[in-house]
């Protein structure tokens, strides 16, 4: 089988579990998943809260960003299913000495998420992966490169959403597709 093939295949599978997903399938992967507490709201500074200061973006910020989207299987957080922490989100530098000359800081060039599936098989991985990397992406300036991938070890198709996730012609192509536009924008929207 080609990639194209092969991508066309996994493409296909995600697309039938966002049908699932949006006909409300009464059938969960992961019917009594475990809860966790919610970590504290950052506390805002006065330099935070200075316009004239440059706010660097720090691993707290991009934690704060993508620890509200909706798990699209349960009514609940990626942080309150423990798939999103903050010590699993880095910022890191990418981009050559020069450009923090010209008022660039290359401390904040690159995110790095890992995030880890309630359970090893589960079929949304893709999907929340794809949620985080769109928050990101809508969220960020676009200096920034965005990785997502899943903790390694943690996923028994790890390699193959990990290699979706980093592909931008597969992110887009996904992106175009109305359906999983509308479960992405449902797993970004604000809970009611």
């Amino acid at each position: 089988m080609t990639i194209a093939g092969l991508a066309a295949v996994v493409f296909s599978v995600l697309v039938c579990t966002v049908r699932r997903v949006m006909v409300g399938s009464s059938q969960l992967e992961n019917a009594n998943p475990l809860i966790y507490q919610r970590s504290g709201e950052r506390q805002v500074t006065a330099q935070d809260e200075d316009e004239e200061l440059h706010d660097k973006i720090d691993d707290r910020e991009i934690f704060d960003l993508i620890r509200s989207i909706n798990d699209p299987e349960h009514p609940l957080s990626l942080e309150e299913l423990n798939v999103v922490e903050e010590i699993r989100v880095k910022v890191r530098s990418s981009l050559p000495g020069s450009l923090h000359l010209c008022g660039v800081s290359d401390e904040e060039s690159a995110v790095s998420v890992e995030f880890t599936p309630t359970i090893p098989h589960c079929s949304m991985a893709t999907l929340i992966g794809l949620s985080i990397k769109v928050k990101l992406l809508r969220s960020l300036p676009e200096r920034f490169k965005v990785d997502v991938h899943i903790t390694p070890g943690t996923h028994a198709s790890e390699h193959a959403v990990n290699k979706q996730l980093a592909d931008k012609e597969r992110v887009a192509a996904a992106l175009e597709n109305s359906h999983l536009l509308e479960v992405v924008n449902q797993c970004l929207s604000a809970r009611s």
